[in-house]
């Protein structure tokens, strides 16, 4: 006879069970996975025959106080989590007040929420450059820590700098807070990759230096190793998505403006490549654009925007640019070729033809997927005209003076990858991370001021920007082939958005806005 537990324990296995197999159509990351790819592959529910049927299902006004231009991280979503209360499709975020919320994706209704108070002061006071807030998206983990043992954990870093990690299922501390980068410094959307977690600083901020940062989350102790991007100061990590993966656990960022010297460990303007030796977190390979002395003269960082890894014939590939206005290919498995100054695609000059730091160039993070013919596609959310002297795109959809996604098809020529330039979208007011779902390209218009000097000179406050928006977001939805426009969100978002991006889960997109908003876009089944 079975006796009551071990029915119990059977039936816990089987829910275990049965929530992990059904746990495909999570969204736990920014860009959906550790390559950053953008692409939603197990979404079935919002598809071409339906997608003019998206509308507002619900708005929630999150319990939080914006710090700057900071508001709400990008949302992830996790299901089904097995709760007291039954199966519950969450969508989570965090606050720039050092808070988490867990909605109830099918009612807009919080689930739990956690307020932490962080350690410390910031040596300044806020400003858009340095927040001294909570910046990074979460991450959704499952661990299996042991034998019969499945951890559903959300990991995030306040303002103090720990990581923290709490129950996905009540918000309840898994482990006591660790200090996992600087306090008060800028650090970027995580990542965990063979139970390591990552992220990366920027900017400076509360004199921390610009790194990738690594945690050992197997171990106890959980031990940080990380690689500077430059033994002095700047070269900054900012792109939103922060860094990204390869297959064989190479982890790589791009650095922003700063000094250069690679035999002293100076690498502004570069990829880094990193890997975790044993414990420590070393350097493994970069790439360095040949002009990287103009890029830094003028401004034009490569560190505000995450690279993008994925698979092309027998390449897998990273693809990467920054604000300079240009895209590159590099081979995961030798950055910079020999040299390390020798990608295996540079495109055109595509954007930024006016050389400006600030509102132009691409900036953020991309999107790729493969199509159901087998091509390989490249989005890129690009701010500002198409330069002219780049190649034309076989379908452009009106001109585009405050910026568009522009949509490439990955091909071989002379045996090497290269980009043709296939479409490029309606008007966007600088265009944020795009999506993959289905054969369409999902992206917001920010509808945010993002002039960062005046007139004068004069370096604008978080308040100038905020209160001067040049509009509200805007989704829109394109032919992944063509770029033609399926659907808008129309006037149902009332703010702007700031270094936003889009979660794709079981049907609903989500998205936030900078009054603390988080919306939800379903077909409503139909």
């Amino acid at each position: 006879m079975v006796s009551l537990q071990m029915k119990n324990a059977f039936a816990i296995a089987a829910l275990v069970a049965l929530a992990s197999s059904l746990s495909a159509g999570d969204w736990t990351q920014f860009g959906g996975d550790p390559q950053r790819t953008g692409w939603a592959k197990a979404e079935t529910d919002i598809v071409k025959a339906n997608v003019k049927k998206l509308k507002l299902e619900w708005s929630l006004k999150v319990a939080n106080t914006a710090k700057e231009l900071n508001s709400l991280t990008v949302p992830i979503t996790v299901n089904p989590v097995i709760t007291d209360k039954g199966f519950k499709d969450l969508v989570i975020v965090a606050g720039s007040a050092d808070n988490v919320t867990a909605i109830d994706a099918d009612t807009g209704k919080v689930f739990w929420t956690r307020q932490f108070t962080a350690e410390g002061t910031p040596r300044n006071p806020g400003h858009w450059l340095c927040p001294n807030a909570l910046n990074a998206t979460p991450v959704i983990h499952r661990r299996r820590p042991g034998p019969g043992l499945n951890e559903l954990n959300v990991y995030l870093i306040t303002s103090d700098g720990k990581l923290r990690t709490i129950n996905a299922v009540n918000g309840e501390d898994r482990v006591a807070p660790t200090q996992f980068v600087p306090a008060f410094s800028k650090n970027w959307s995580l990542t965990v990759v063979n139970d390591v977690i990552y992220t990366a600083t920027s900017q400076g901020c509360n004199g921390a230096k610009s790194a990738i940062y690594a945690m050992d989350l197997k171990d106890p102790a959980r031990p940080v190793s990380a690689v500077m991007a430059t033994t002095t100061g700047g070269a900054g990590i900012w792109g939103r998505a922060g860094v990204a993966a390869t297959s064989d656990g190479l982890v790589i960022g791009e650095t922003g403006d700063g000094a250069y010297d690679p035999a002293a460990g100076k690498l502004a303007d570069s990829f880094l490549g990193v890997k975790m030796d044993g414990k420590e977190l070393k350097l493994a390979d970069y790439y360095t654009p040949a002009n990287r002395a103009w890029i830094t003269k003028k401004d034009l960082d490569m560190g505000n925007m995450s690279p993008v890894v994925f698979k092309y014939k027998e390449w897998e590939l990273v693809a990467g640019a920054g604000k300079e206005g240009v895209i590159y290919l590099l081979d995961a498995k030798k950055l910079g070729g020999e040299d390390k100054r020798t990608p295996l695609f540079r495109s055109k000059l595509l954007t930024n033809e006016e050389v400006h730091f600030a509102g132009r160039g691409f900036w953020g993070a991309m999107a790729t997927y493969e199509s159901e013919k087998g091509d390989r596609w490249l989005y890129a959310p690009a701010w500002g005209p198409q330069a002219p002297q780049s190649d034309k795109f076989e379908k452009e959809h009106g001109e585009t003076p405050d910026g568009s996604i522009m949509g490439f098809k990955v091909e071989t020529v002379d045996g090497k990858p290269v980009l043709k330039n296939v479409w490029r979208s309606r008007n966007m007011n600088m265009a944020e991370p795009p999506v993959v779902v289905n054969g369409m390209v999902f992206a917001i218009s920010s509808g945010e001021n993002v002039k960062q000097v005046d007139a004068n000179g004069r370096l604008l406050s978080s308040a100038d920007r905020a209160n001067a928006p040049a509009g509200k977001a805007v989704i829109y939805a394109f032919d992944a082939e063509t770029g033609a426009e399926l659907w808008n969100s129309g006037d149902a978002m009332k703010s702007f958005t700031h270094f936003g991006g889009l979660a794709v889960a079981n049907g609903r997109i989500f998205a936030v806005t900078y009054d603390n908003t988080l919306y939800a876009f379903s077909t409503g089944g139909e």
